[in-house]
């Protein structure tokens, strides 16, 4: 089960999660959110992490050719694309890309056959839908649905996990991985270390 904890400000924080066991830490670019880290501040801790944990910047509806500078500056392996980005963006990015779907109801489902296997896209992120905001609501994804989609491409799960739900989560759903921000937080940007460390040992205890 591959673990990814996003909204990492700080070099503490990206610490207590690479020494519990995280594959991947995820770093916010989009300015309106509460977890935005300055590209600086992200260089500098991103250049801090042991081989083969993944830097992922996450960008929302940011300009195409934005995306791949701070990918460079900052030194991110994957962008995560949380916003309203179509098929033709992803290819023309160049660079892999996590697509983010939020998962409304099975016409979802069309989004998700339309982004699989796609060139630069390496997998599909399923988060909870919000009118409201793009992702980190803490709001749950619908499980049955997401189980679904899991049945027919590799999915990485994400909306309102917790360390209290996340093996529920992962032995329903089966996905690929699971990504969490605001379910180990102390406030939006700070991470809750003893959730964190509690929440990576819970995924990793579910049988595969």
């Amino acid at each position: 089960m591959k673990i990814k904890i996003c909204g990492i400000t700080n070099v503490e924080d990206a610490d207590v999660a690479v020494k519990a066991g995280a594959d991947a830490l995820g770093f916010v670019m989009y300015r309106k959110s509460p977890r935005f880290v300055k590209p600086a501040v992200a260089r500098s801790i991103v250049a801090s992490l042991p081989p083969f944990v993944v830097a992922v910047g996450v960008f929302v509806n940011e300009e195409p050719d934005r995306v791949p500078a701070l990918m460079d500056d900052c030194g991110f392996a994957l962008a995560q694309l949380h916003g309203d980005e179509t098929v033709l963006y992803c290819q023309n990015l160049g660079r892999p890309v996590l697509k983010a779907l939020r998962l409304k109801d099975r016409g979802t489902f069309f989004a998700l056959a339309e982004f699989q296997g796609r060139a630069n896209v390496r997998g599909v992120l399923i988060d909870a839908f919000s009118d409201q905001a793009y992702g980190g609501t803490g709001h749950t994804v619908d499980w049955t649905l997401a189980q679904e989609a899991a049945r027919s491409t590799p999915i990485v799960l994400a909306g309102g996990l917790t360390p209290a739900n996340v093996a529920e989560a992962i032995t329903r759903v089966r996905p690929y991985g699971v990504d969490v921000s605001s379910g180990v937080e102390l406030s939006p940007g700070k991470k809750d270390h003893d959730k964190v460390k509690a929440f990576i040992a819970a995924a990793r205890l579910v049988p595969a």
